[in-house]
């Protein structure tokens, strides 16, 4: 937003200009120590395993590895990681300041075929230092994973722009379900959606399993792909990420599609039983 070579308009009256003090463009975050590094691996692999450990199970399973820490770094932690424990409790994901709240539509729907329902989240990927945010959109009733971003900030805009590449490149589902989270109940996010007139799934507040889907994606991509490897860098991460999510697609048979792949079952190759 800032252009530093700009012809006529210099830094300090561009910040000037859009409200934000000159001190804060120039600021640049601290990334996570080397320690607190090494701890959010190892809460990424036990909320993988686990994941209804909630911040005290984390705290408690950190110690007896000889982790002096108390529970307000992991609370600090597993925030930052956008983890949440799976059982039901208050303030599990939370919407925008003043966004609607939508309801949850697929509990007596039947999923029967592609493009019938989509759904989204936000997974922690690690790296060799620091770490990114994926965002994936797959469609539910072939798993097929229609788009997927990286991004180094948990903020909305790489979820709407994931969301304007699957609604670019296949035909717009009748019902698209989300959790909560700010992500996708802010303004940006809904309106692209109902632009195209699709109707807008949210899971229950505290009930993980509404998008159980997904999650079992996150599974998946974690073990057979991102704890395989430390990625040196952003460039790394995606190469990797873009081969194992077309192998995801085409050629990872899945029980639960009658050992057919996503792709297959999107386009209609196999019928899912």
């Amino acid at each position: 937003m800032i252009e530093v070579n700009h012809s006529q308009l210099s830094v300090s009256r561009q910040c000037q200009l859009l409200g934000l003090a000159r001190s804060s463009y120039y600021y640049e975050p601290l990334g996570e120590s080397e320690l607190n590094l090494e701890l959010m691996r190892l809460l990424d692999e036990q909320y993988t395993r686990a994941p209804f450990f909630g911040e005290p199970k984390m705290t408690e399973f950190l110690n007896r590895l000889g982790y002096g820490i108390n529970h307000k770094r992991i609370e600090r932690l597993m925030r930052v990681m956008d983890l949440q424990a799976i059982y039901p409790k208050k303030h599990l994901s939370q919407p925008g300041e003043n966004h609607r709240k939508y309801p949850y539509l697929l509990a007596d729907l039947a999923i029967d075929h592609p493009n019938q329902v989509w759904c989204t989240d936000i997974t922690y990927v690690r790296m060799d230092r620091g770490f990114l945010y994926l965002v994936a959109i797959m469609d539910w009733f072939s798993r097929y994973v229609l788009s997927w971003l990286l991004s180094d900030r948990l903020e909305g805009d790489f979820c709407q722009e994931a969301l304007k590449n699957a609604l670019s490149r296949y035909k717009a589902p009748e019902v698209f379900n989300s959790d909560q989270g700010s992500q996708f109940s802010c303004e940006d996010f809904t309106e692209l959606l109902e632009a195209h007139e699709i109707e807008i799934s949210m899971d229950g507040r505290g009930r993980v399993y509404d998008n159980i889907f997904i999650e079992r994606l996150w599974r998946t991509v974690k073990y057979e792909e991102i704890y395989l490897r430390d990625y040196q860098d952003r460039s790394e991460a995606e190469d990797r990420l873009g081969r194992y999510f077309r192998f995801y697609n085409r050629e990872r048979f899945h029980q639960a599609l009658d050992y057919a792949t996503p792709e297959e079952v999107y386009q209609g190759r196999r019928v899912r039983c």
